[in-house]
């Protein structure tokens, strides 16, 4: 499916489900031009650990995204991402990943991502051809929407794309590592506009407190409408660079007052108007034990983007996530 620049029933009981845990060596025989620097973000994926993957968030305001990471020809990762059709009544025309509402069907947010991705693009669920690298922490979109991203590998770049055009107008890559970038990272051949920075950011005040920091990303295609990689999406994907570089990015990722990611979803459990807690009154979920769990969970468990410090030069401090790799792997077996 891929290039290196671009492309165009009732509910169901929760079973945990156990897969042997893949490495990278079995990736290399597939992946003849991986670069050290990727092979080695890969393997850090590979070795991610999310703390609240057990968590069992209402369904009726859960999504899942899936970040679909692949090889380009001078063995660097590239994302795959997508742009929405201008027809659809939300986010017409965004720059976006795969992903959508949990239905009833599915059992775990894996399911939920690659039946999405599937339906939007045509990428076919196939854990060989496509394996899972690791299920992170869960994001908050809209203050009322539980959202977990679940980063996969294509290992076969002769699979087709199939659009499915009443949601997906086209779809195309971007290099991971630019999203960790401030100037703009792309081939000569992809003139910047000078006036319009390549990464900027807005901030705006968060209901508990604080101030919470957007990014937003050029994706070079911007003459032809496509719009800057934002938002929730641009957020997943700085995530997903740090955790498989494991360096900063060269931009500060928050200001210092900026709650959590587990803060943010814990504040809507606790609000009362909060569609996420209304959902878990309706789905019998205690929205209270919840909340308390997600801040509460035992450090040496947490393995979350939030765990990550960074000293004043922005770079990594400390990180208590490292040891989790020893645990045994329980692939997309986040609860719904």
């Amino acid at each position: 499916m891929p290039t290196d620049e671009s492309a165009s029933a009732p509910r169901q009981p929760y079973h945990v489900r156990t897969f042997s845990k893949p490495t990278v060596e079995l990736f290399e025989a597939a992946l003849p031009t991986l670069k050290e620097e990727s092979r080695q973000c890969i393997e850090n994926l590979l070795n991610y650990r999310a703390r609240h993957i057990q968590v069992k968030f209402p369904r009726s305001q859960s999504a899942a995204v899936l970040v679909p990471l692949f090889i380009g020809r001078a063995g660097d990762l590239y994302v795959l991402l997508s742009r929405r059709s201008a027809s659809l009544r939300q986010y017409a025309g965004d720059t976006a990943l795969p992903g959508g509402k949990v239905e009833p069907r599915d059992i775990t947010v894996e399911d939920t991502a690659r039946r999405e991705t599937f339906e939007e693009i045509g990428l076919i669920p196939d854990r060989e051809r496509v394996p899972l690298l690791c299920v992170m922490e869960p994001f908050l979109a809209g203050n009322q929407m539980v959202v977990t991203p679940v980063v996969v590998l294509i290992l076969d770049n002769t699979m087709q794309p199939s659009l499915n055009e009443s949601e997906v107008t086209s779809i195309f890559s971007q290099p991971l590592a630019s999203f960790l970038a401030s100037s703009f990272p792309f081939h000569p051949y992809r003139v910047p506009d000078p006036l319009i920075p390549y990464h900027t950011a807005i901030e705006w005040e968060w209901s508990g407190g604080g101030q919470i920091r957007m990014h937003s990303f050029l994706t070079g295609r911007e003459a032809d409408g496509v719009k800057p990689v934002f938002g929730l999406t641009a957020s997943i994907l700085i995530y997903v660079a740090i955790w498989g570089y494991r360096r900063a990015p060269d931009f500060e990722l928050q200001p210092p007052n900026a709650p959590t990611q587990a803060q943010q979803i814990a504040c809507a459990l606790l609000t009362p108007s909060n569609p996420l807690r209304l959902a878990c009154e309706g789905e019998g979920i205690d929205a209270n034990v919840m909340a308390e769990s997600i801040l509460h969970t035992p450090q040496e468990l947490n393995s979350g983007p939030d765990m990550i410090e960074w000293d004043k030069s922005g770079r990594e401090r400390e990180n208590t996530g490292r040891q989790s790799g020893q645990s045994e792997r329980k692939d997309g077996d986040a609860k719904l």
